[in-house]
């Protein structure tokens, strides 16, 4: 009897400290806040933890066509999604969240916009987005831009930038006057403001897809991590994050 007691700690601590089972999740850098809250949420539920590689979607399709090991993809468009479709699980993919695009301005010279043409004004001479050629978020503002018929107006003031974040970034170090990001990121800033949120029924359609990889380490995690960010309460921490539901 004098031996059960070491026994069972001895158990204890071996299974304290056995390895938590990891799921590998890529995720679109304007994800990054909500997504390291879920990860904490779920790995206090599931005892699984949730490993974040986050950047420009486009880097992330590219890490994945390149073999990297990834059990979840949430894109911050469609596109990057079918550029990896032939490694996801098909009846995995969900149109998991949206967004809105929005102007972000130093919050040591606020303002106010009325519209996405005020920035056309010559008091705004950089503006910062993400590489229109390249990056989602880039790619939305041009196409907007290119609609209202302002994008060769302004095209000599914008400064490309490898993320969606990095372009925030510039306005919050004073390196742009403006930038055009998602409203979901000006929540995040510390010293940038909106000026001006597009309004979701005329801006562009901002879709979040989601999916499993075929090939991953550990698709079984994946597939509970994304039913757990479609739940209930997930949704309602995606909703104090600014995002919403397609």
């Amino acid at each position: 009897m004098i031996w059960l007691p070491c026994l069972a700690l001895l158990a204890f601590t071996q299974a304290a400290q056995a390895p938590q089972r990891e799921v590998l999740v890529s995720a679109a850098a304007s994800l990054t806040e909500v997504f390291q809250e879920l990860g904490s949420l779920w790995n206090l539920r599931s005892g699984e933890k949730i490993v974040l590689n986050v950047g420009a979607s486009n880097m992330l399709a590219r890490q994945i066509a390149a073999g990297a090991r990834v059990d979840l993809f949430v894109s911050a468009d469609e596109q990057q999604m079918d550029l990896v479709a032939g490694h996801i699980l098909a009846s995995s993919r969900v149109d998991l969240l949206s967004n809105q695009l929005a102007i972000a301005v130093p919050d040591d010279k606020p303002r106010r916009l009325l519209s996405v043409r005020d920035l056309a004004d010559a008091s705004i001479r950089r503006i910062a987005l993400g590489d229109p050629a390249a990056v989602p978020a880039g790619v939305y503002a041009k196409a907007y831009l290119q609609k209202l018929g302002i994008w060769d107006a302004i095209a000599a003031k914008v400064v490309p930038s490898g993320s969606v974040r990095l372009a925030l970034a510039a306005v919050e170090t004073g390196a742009a006057d403006a930038a055009i990001v998602y409203r979901t990121d000006i929540v995040t800033a510390r010293r940038a403001r909106e000026a001006f949120v597009v309004p979701a029924a005329d801006g562009p359609r901002i879709m979040y897809p989601a999916a499993v990889l075929r090939e991953g380490p550990n698709t079984g995690g994946a597939k509970r991590f994304l039913e757990f960010l479609r739940s209930a309460e997930a949704t309602k921490v995606f909703a104090r994050a600014g995002f919403s539901r397609p």
